[in-house]
């Protein structure tokens, strides 16, 4: 398998030469099947650092440059990497790496375990067990990665991930494939990119496994980190999020319509008996089956228009998977919520009232998270 770590650089001619050292010397404990290669990205360092990798160029046969014509940042030189890497290389494993050396080569392997056991995504992480921050940090420092990857995972609402801003990690071909796609209609800014990177991996739910970095300071050069940085990273996660939740506002708008119908379907049925009196748990199953429908074709055309089912056969299709998965909701959550209530309070009585309450709520739950996931799901090359 064709892997390339790639390496961006800005002013690393200090670190460069060690960091590709290093990397050939683990290159030799890594399974025969990986073809190892590296690929350094210059961001036209004026220190001298193509330099430096043409010196090693000569010394290694699977070192590359890519000299890009201007500095691009941290994000288009790991894109502008990628591509490289897929489309000149042919790679079919990329990783990104550090040039400072902050990233521990030697557990490179374990990175390469976790892609054998099946993992599309793994992640060097500061913040699990065996993994940790350098002790000489200063304490603000320490406040600002601990405080502000807890802040990360607690705006993203997604705690499956314990290190999102680390640098070092290994991709399969295809989470690029479909993830850069996105990533282009996205700006960033400096190391918002790996953010922003890492958030569209866990939404197209890529297996990703995480393995403990004992993270290392630079001993040369100087940290390309700064306010800046914490300045733009909470800008992109609220805006990121503000962005979600006008999703979820449309799908209640929607929602709400077919609640609607539902609402005086049941209220009709069960409580004025008009055309004929049911019981609530019936009256819900079949106002739920008109809801069903209004929620498909204005989820379809508003809620995820950028995900729009446009093909025949595909709106059939779905619509077969969206009645099944909604009645679950209908028959089971609903239905089973007013059936209890039926049997605990009497159904005349005003309290049932509160129990199709919770089982409306119990259903918006679902349906959301069903439909985000499998009925208008963004398709995984």
């Amino acid at each position: 398998m064709k892997t390339v770590v790639i390496i961006p650089t800005y002013n690393e001619k200090g670190n460069i030469g060690r960091a590709i050292e290093a990397l050939e010397k683990v290159f030799s404990k890594i399974p025969p099947k990986y073809q190892m290669h590296i690929l350094v990205v210059d961001d036209s360092s004026p220190d001298g650092t193509a330099k430096e990798v043409k010196i090693k160029q000569k010394k290694y046969k699977n070192v590359h440059l890519l000299n890009n014509p201007k500095k691009m940042g941290l994000g288009g030189a790991y894109l502008a990497g990628m591509e490289y890497a897929t489309k000149k290389l042919n790679a079919e494993l990329l990783f990104e790496f550090d040039a400072d050396l902050s990233h521990d080569p030697k557990i490179m392997p374990k990175f390469i375990e976790k892609i054998d056991q099946g993992y599309d995504f793994v992640l060097g992480s500061r913040y699990i067990k065996g993994g940790s921050i350098p002790n000489n940090w200063p304490l603000i420092r320490k406040f600002y990665s601990v405080v502000g990857n807890f802040t990360i995972m607690t705006v993203m609402t997604d705690f499956r991930v314990h290190d999102w801003t680390t640098g070092y990690r290994a991709i399969k071909r295809k989470v690029y494939e479909t993830v850069v796609p996105k990533l282009t209609k996205e700006r960033f800014s400096g190391y918002t990119f790996q953010i922003g990177f890492l958030h569209n991996v866990l939404k197209q739910d890529y297996k990703v496994a995480e393995v403990p970095l004992k993270f290392v300071d630079r001993t040369l050069g100087r940290s390309k980190l700064g306010k800046e940085y914490i300045k733009n990273t909470l800008i992109y996660i609220f805006s990121t999020r503000l962005k979600e939740f006008a999703r979820f506002f449309k799908f209640l708008i929607v929602g709400g319509t077919g609640l609607v119908f539902q609402t005086a379907i049941y209220y009709s049925l069960s409580q004025l008996g008009f055309p004929t009196k049911i019981s609530p748990s019936l009256a819900t199953i079949i106002g739920g089956q008109v809801a069903i429908m209004s929620n498909f074709i204005l989820n379809n055309l508003w809620t995820f228009k950028d995900r729009k089912i446009a093909n025949i056969g595909a709106i059939l299709l779905s619509l077969i998977k969206f009645y099944a998965t909604s009645n679950i909701a209908v028959l089971i959550i609903q239905g089973g919520i007013l059936k209890i209530g039926e049997i605990l309070v009497s159904p005349d009585s005003i309290f049932i009232h509160g129990f199709y309450i919770l089982a409306m709520v119990a259903t918006l739950i679902w349906n959301y998270t069903i439909y985000n996931r499998f009925i208008w799901k963004t398709n995984k090359k």
